[in-house]
C-alpha cells in the first residue's frame, strides 16, 4: 500500500495548548500563513496543535514556533512517542489545581456561612481576611491555566476568551480585597474561587473528551512502542528508545512484540498479525528475507531482523500521515463554522462592550455592569461552534480507520455522505483481482512466449494470469522490443521487426469472445480465458446497497459476457462492458451532468480517469499505487464490507455535525439574551460556556457508538 501525499518540503506537526477558542484556531492560522515559506498551515481546535508544511530553505522549525510565541501562542513540536502532547500529564495537572481550588471553596464557604447567619463588625471583618488569606492563593495557583493564557494573549496583542474569565477573577478578588479593607457588608472570595472551581471542573471534561475523541493518527504512531532490542556487532542485546533506531540496525523481535520499525527478517520463522496493513486478522506464516512494516505483531516465534526504514520514513508513518492530512482536512460545514466564527467573535466583544455600556447608563453601578459585561463575554464563547466539525471529523477518520479504512481527505467525508450512485470496477475490485487462466493456446505453441513477454510489463490481473500460467508450463519470454502499455487496452511492442499485440480483441482487431487476444506477428489472433472469484461478500453488499436506496451499476473494460455473468451472479441490473478508460470517465461525467452524485470504485490504471470524475472514489488497498493516489478513500482487506460501511460513517458524521450546529445555535440562542439580561453571574456562565462545548464533542463521540 503507497500513498502520493503531494506535498512540497518538510512537514511539522504542533502542539498549541494555549489554542483555546475559534478566533485563536483562525489567528493562528493566518500567522503561519503569512510566514516566509510556509507553503501550507492547517490548525486544529480538537487537538490544540497545526500542521505546517514550508521550504526549509526559507524557514525552520524554531523560527516557526518563535513566531507563534511572539504572537501569544508558545507550542512546540508534537513527539512521536507523545502523539496526544502529554495528556496524561495535563490531565494530572488539572485535577491537582481543581482539588486545590474545591477544597479553598469549601472552607470559604463554612466561613461565609458564618457572615450569611448574621455576623457583624469585627466579626465580619475577621471572617472575610481568613477568606481572603485562603481564597487568593487558591485562585492565584489554581486559576494559572486562564491567567498565562490571557497573559500570553495580551502581550500578543489579541483576545482569547481566557481574558475576560481572569478579568472576572482579578475583578472579583480586587472588589472583595476592597470591601473587606473598607468593612463593607459584602465579600466575593466565596464566588471566584467557586468560579475557578467549575471553570476547571468544565476544562477537565473537556481536556479528557478530547483525549477519548484523540487523533486516529496518533494511535497509529503509538502502535510501535517506546522500546527495542538492538543486537550489537557482538551479539549482545541492548534496549534502546524506538526514537534511536537507524536504518541498518539490528533488532530482537521476541513473540508478542509489535515491529518497531520497517525491515527484513534476517532469521527466525514466525507468525504475523498483518492485520494493520492488510485488514485481514489470519496470521501470516512468515520466515528470512520477508519484509516487515512497523506496528504489525508477531505473534509465534522470536525473530532477527534488519531496520531499513524507521521514524517517519515507515509505511506507519505514511499511513498516519494519511490519517492526520484525513482528520485536519475542511470540508464544507468548516468553511461555514470559520465564516460564522470571524463575524462571530467581534459581535460576541461588541455585545459585551454594549451590555456594560447600557448597564452603567441604567444602573451607575460599575461593578454590577462589569459583571454583566464579563458574563456575556463568558458564556458567548464560540468554542462549541468551532468544535463542531472538526471533532466530528477526528472521531468519524479514527472510526474509519478501525474498520480498515484510510481516509485521505476530510472534506470527502461530506462527498461520501451525498452518494446516491454507486459504480464498481469489475476486474480486481469486485472480483479477488486473481484470475485463473482456464483457456488458452496448447503449451507448445510459438505465441506463448511472445504472450510472457507482452503480460510480463503489465500489473493487469489477466496479464499476471499469463505470466503465473507460462511460468508453470516453463515456457521463457521472448525478447520483444519497443514495448508499450495502453491503459484500458492491452501491450504492444515489436518481434523480428513486425507489431504484437496482447490485450482487448476489439483492439487487437477480433470480434470474438475471448477476454483477451494475442495478435502474432504474421496475423493470427490467439485467445485466452479466465474465471475469477468474487470478493468474499461482494454479493451480499451490492444487494444491501441497493435495498438502501442507492443505485449500483459496473463499469468494466472487459468483454460483454464476462461483465453479465458477474452482473448476474451479484443481482446487479445496470452494468457497461469493453468500456475504454475515456469512456469510463464520460459516463461518470453524464451521471454528474444528471445530478447524480456518483461513488466510483476501482483498483487499475484504466479507473483513473473515472475515480477522478466521481463525486468521491474509493479502491481497495491491492489496487495499483497510481490508483490509490488518486482514491479519496482506501479499504483494505478481500471483502467489499468496507464500502457500505464508509458511507454509513459519512452520512452519520454529516448528521453529527449537523446536529453540534444545532447545540451550539440553540445555546447561543437562549444563553445570549439571559446574559445581556443580567441574569447570569460569571460563575454560572462559565458552567454553561464549558457544558456547550463538552456537548458538542460528546455529540461526536456518539459517532463512536453508533452500530
Amino acid at each position: 500500500m503507497a500513498f502520493d501525499h503531494a506535498t512540497t518540503g518538510a512537514e511539522l506537526d504542533l502542539l498549541i495548548p494555549s489554542m483555546t477558542c475559534a478566533g485563536c484556531m483562525r489567528k493562528v492560522e493566518a500567522a503561519l500563513k503569512d510566514a516566509a515559506g510556509v507553503v501550507h498551515a492547517r490548525a486544529n481546535l480538537t487537538a490544540h496543535g497545526a500542521r505546517v508544511r514550508f521550504d526549509p530553505e526559507l524557514t525552520d522549525a524554531g523560527a516557526l514556533i518563535d513566531l507563534l510565541a511572539a504572537k501569544g501562542y508558545p507550542a512546540r513540536p508534537v513527539q512521536a512517542d507523545d502523539p496526544n502532547g502529554n495528556g496524561d500529564a495535563v490531565g494530572r495537572a488539572l485535577l491537582l489545581r481543581m482539588g486545590v481550588a474545591g477544597f479553598a471553596a469549601m472552607n470559604v464557604m463554612l466561613l461565609s456561612v458564618s457572615v450569611w447567619s448574621g455576623a457583624e463588625g469585627a466579626i465580619r471583618d475577621l471572617f472575610h481576611w481568613v477568606s481572603a488569606l485562603i481564597a487568593l492563593p487558591a485562585m492565584a495557583y489554581a486559576g494559572m491555566p486562564f491567567l498565562s493564557s490571557a497573559l500570553s494573549a495580551l502581550r500578543g496583542g489579541r483576545l482569547n476568551m481566557d481574558v475576560p474569565i481572569s478579568l472576572a477573577l482579578v475583578l472579583s478578588g480586587a472588589s472583595s480585597v476592597f470591601e473587606t479593607s473598607q468593612s463593607g457588608q459584602h465579600a466575593y472570595f466565596d464566588a471566584g474561587i467557586m468560579l475557578v472551581f467549575f471553570l476547571l471542573i468544565g476544562r477537565y471534561l473537556e481536556h479528557h473528551t478530547r483525549i477519548r475523541a484523540r487523533s486516529a493518527a496518533g494511535e497509529l504512531m503509538a502502535m510501535t512502542g517506546r522500546y527495542a532490542m538492538r543486537i550489537g556487532p557482538d551479539g549482545e542485546a541492548t534496549r534502546i528508545a524506538v526514537a534511536d533506531i537507524e536504518s541498518g540496525m539490528e533488532l530482537a523481535i521476541a513473540p508478542g512484540d509489535r515491529i518497531p520499525a520497517d525491515g527484513v527478517i534476517v532469521e527466525g520463522r514466525s507468525d504475523l498479525d498483518r492485520s494493520l496493513i492488510t485488514g485481514e486478522s489470519d496470521p501470516v506464516a512468515t520466515s528470512s528475507g520477508e519484509a516487515l512494516h512497523a506496528g504489525i505483531t508477531n505473534l509465534s516465534g522470536a525473530l532477527r531482523m534488519r531496520v531499513t526504514r524507521t521514524g517517519d520514513q515507515s509505511l506507519l508513518a505514511e499511513i498516519a500521515r494519511l490519517v492526520s492530512a484525513a482528520e485536519a482536512g475542511k470540508g464544507r460545514y468548516d468553511r461555514m463554522a470559520d465564516r460564522a466564527a470571524r463575524f462571530y467573535a467581534p459581535g460576541v466583544h461588541v455585545l459585551a462592550v454594549v451590555a456594560l455600556g447600557s448597564w452603567l447608563l441604567t444602573t451607575g453601578d460599575v461593578r454590577l455592569s462589569l459583571q454583566i459585561a464579563t458574563a456575556v463575554l463568558i458564556i458567548t464563547c464560540p468554542c462549541a461552534l468551532a468544535l463542531a466539525v472538526p471533532t466530528v471529523h477526528t472521531v468519524a477518520t479514527g472510526r474509519l480507520f478501525r474498520a480498515g479504512i484510510f481516509l485521505k481527505d476530510g472534506a470527502a467525508l461530506e462527498r461520501l455522505a451525498e452518494v446516491d450512485t454507486i459504480l464498481f470496477d469489475k476486474t480486481g475490485t469486485l472480483t479477488d483481482g486473481a484470475p485463473e487462466l482456464v483457456l488458452g493456446p496448447p503449451p507448445d505453441h510459438p505465441g506463448w512466449p511472445l504472450a510472457a513477454a507482452l503480460a510480463g510489463v503489465s500489473n493487469h490481473p489477466y496479464s499476471r494470469a499469463i505470466v503465473a500460467e507460462a511460468a508453470r508450463l516453463g515456457i521463457e519470454a521472448a525478447g520483444v522490443s519497443d514495448v508499450t502499455e495502453h491503459p484500458g487496452l492491452g501491450v504492444e511492442g515489436r518481434f523480428e521487426g513486425a507489431s504484437v499485440r496482447l490485450g482487448r480483441p476489439s483492439w487487437i482487431g477480433d470480434d470474438g469472445d475471448q477476454q483477451v487476444a494475442l495478435r502474432l506477428p504474421d496475423g493470427e489472433v490467439l485467445g485466452f480465458a479466465f474465471a475469477e472469484a468474487l470478493r468474499p461478500g461482494a454479493r451480499e453488499v451490492c444487494r444491501g446497497l441497493e435495498a438502501r436506496g442507492y443505485r449500483v451499476g459496473i463499469l468494466s473494460g472487459d468483454n460483454a459476457t464476462a461483465v453479465r455473468n458477474v452482473a448476474k451472479e451479484l443481482g446487479v441490473s445496470e452494468f457497461r462492458a469493453a468500456l475504454t478508460p475515456t469512456e469510463k470517465h464520460e459516463h461518470v461525467a453524464a451521471l454528474a451532468a444528471q445530478g447524480r452524485k456518483v461513488l466510483m470504485i476501482g483498483d487499475g490504471l484504466n479507473d483513473n480517469p473515472a475515480l477522478a470524475a466521481a463525486h468521491a472514489s474509493m479502491s481497495p488497498s491491492n489496487a495499483m499505487d497510481a490508483t490509490q493516489n488518486v482514491a479519496d478513500l482506501v479499504f483494505t482487506g478481500m471483502g467489499l464490507e468496507p464500502v457500505p460501511r464508509a458511507l454509513e460513517v459519512a452520512r452519520m458524521a454529516r448528521n453529527r455535525a449537523v446536529e453540534s450546529f444545532g447545540i451550539a445555535a440553540i445555546y447561543n440562542a437562549i444563553a445570549i439574551p439571559l446574559a445581556f439580561a443580567g441574569w447570569v453571574v460569571p460563575l454560572v456562565a462559565a458552567l454553561a460556556m464549558s457544558g456547550s462545548s463538552i456537548a458538542v464533542i460528546l455529540n461526536a463521540l456518539r459517532l463512536r457508538r453508533s452500530a
